[in-house]
Parts: C-alpha cells; sequence; structure tokens
C-alpha cells in the first residue's frame, strides 16, 4: 500500500523533477531582472534628484514669448 501511495503522491517522477528546475531557473532569473531594473531605478532617481528640483518643463526653451489668444 506504501508504494502505492508514494507513487500516487508524485514520488521522483523525472518531468516533475524538470519542471520544478525549470520553474526554479525563472524564478532566480526573475529575480536578477528586478534587482537590474531597481538599480536602474535607483540610478535614474539620483539623476532626477541630481536636477536641483528643476522639472522638465522648466529646462524646455519655450520659442513663443507669450501665449497667442485662442481663435474664437
Amino acid at each position: 500500500m506504501a508504494k502505492a501511495l508514494l507513487g500516487y503522491v508524485g514520488g521522483s517522477d523525472p518531468r516533475l523533477l524538470a519542471e520544478m528546475r525549470r520553474l526554479q531557473q525563472r524564478v532566480q532569473d526573475l529575480e536578477s531582472e528586478l534587482v537590474r531594473i531597481q538599480s536602474e531605478n535607483d540610478a535614474l532617481n539620483a539623476a532626477a534628484a541630481q536636477h536641483d528640483g528643476d522639472s522638465l518643463l522648466d529646462s524646455i526653451e519655450i520659442d513663443v514669448p507669450q501665449a497667442e489668444p485662442a481663435l474664437t
């Protein structure tokens, strides 16, 4: 009976072990991608903070000296 239960639970099915290894590798890949993206985000935040709070709009030069009236 114990053999039947062990076979029913799964035992050491090679397909199951291969799938588990594949999923573990996928988790490791996603974790390393997360670390890479977090460090990239930190670098972007540091670069944004380095601009002394200037917004992107303030850094764009506008060619039009004043706004034109809207057409009615």
